[in-house]
């Protein structure tokens, strides 16, 4: 089948892409290249991908409506797997404006397009950050969400509102799926265990918010996809909820999906297992906690279950030993 993945040169859609073209199927990738960071980690990304067969670029802004709607007429996809977004929550703090055009117009823009060429099954990322305030553990997908604590959850919960409008005004068919940390290698250097590796492995101190007393769903980047892989023959249909626990919507052909390993983890414990991979001890820099985010969160991934037999269930030190391993080789450390 034909997949169109957006954000494909970034940390997801490139380890996605690369898992559905050795599936066999074609990959078309659209990425903005936004220099959020370092845009050559996102070239290196894509370059892995043009050398396979099957895989086809398109570097623009999905905003762009014009040139996106002459891809998806030259590419005609079956799937639309949209991860592009701006994300990071400490970002926000300073940038709000570029989650309202990276996640919110970038979205809309997509939805409308496919309001005039719908495909099979458009799946999106959301986030975990969508839980926010809630303390009732684990979260699960049924769970109301109207506590956001950061500009970046408000958006991507906004992407789950347009997913579900168009899901129920035009009937195409949608899946939303909650991440839980995700980590791994070719991962985004703004992220906390790239950026505590490193550290690290330079001898410079980490910063550890609220004393290290945090606990993170980890959810490993291989594990991820394969969900994702799993769910794109899941399409929702209206009235056809498959158990109890279903995010079905009782008014459109959408649901909701969490992603995660449902195993929470102690921050310091994380840490630990970088230390170990990378054979040095942590300089630690122990903070207040940051504005915006949460103390725990804590995936049920029932509901992945029921629908693909499937649940993520790598742990963080093979999780952690492959991520430095990649670091050490890509920086040549």
């Amino acid at each position: 089948m034909k997949v169109l993945v957006t954000g494909s040169a970034g940390f997801i859609g490139f380890h996605l892409s690369r898992r559905l073209l050795a599936a066999g199927h074609e990959v078309a990738g659209l990425d903005a290249m936004v220099p959020y960071y370092d845009v050559r980690l996102k070239q290196a990304r894509h370059a892995r991908l043009a050398a396979l067969p099957g895989f086809s670029a398109h570097e623009f802004d999905l905003c762009e409506a014009e040139r996106l709607r002459e891809v998806l007429r030259a590419e005609a996809p079956e799937v639309v797997v949209h991860l592009a977004a701006q994300a990071g929550v400490r970002y926000a703090l300073e940038h709000p404006e570029s989650y309202v055009h990276n996640n919110l117009v970038a979205t809309s823009t997509l939805a409308e397009a496919l309001r005039h060429q719908p495909v099979r099954h458009l799946l999106m990322a959301s986030t975990s950050s969508a839980y926010g305030a809630n303390e009732t553990m684990p979260f699960r997908e049924t769970d109301a969400v109207a506590t956001p604590l950061n500009i970046y959850a408000a958006t991507k919960l906004a992407t789950e509102h347009i997913g579900h409008s168009y899901a129920h005004l035009w009937r195409q068919p949608v899946t939303m799926f909650r991440f839980f940390t995700v980590y791994g290698p070719w991962g985004r250097p703004d992220m906390a265990f790239f950026k505590f590796t490193d550290a690290i492995l330079k001898g410079r101190p980490i910063d550890i918010y609220n004393h290290g007393r945090m606990e993170r769903d980890f959810t490993y980047v291989e594990d991820l996809v394969q969900a994702i892989e799993k769910l794109i023959d899941c399409v929702p249909e209206q009235g056809r909820p498959v158990a109890e626990i279903d995010s079905l919507s009782p008014v459109a052909p959408f649901r909701v999906v969490n992603i995660g390993n449902a195993q929470p983890v102690q921050l310091l414990d994380f840490i630990a297992a970088i230390e170990r991979a990378a054979g040095r001890e942590a300089i630690r820099n122990l903070m207040p906690m940051q504005k915006g985010e949460v103390l725990k969160t804590w995936a049920d991934s029932s509901l992945l279950a029921a629908l693909t037999g499937y649940r993520p269930s790598t742990g963080i030190e093979e999780g952690i030993r492959e991520f430095v391993a990649w670091y050490r080789e890509y920086y040549g450390i």
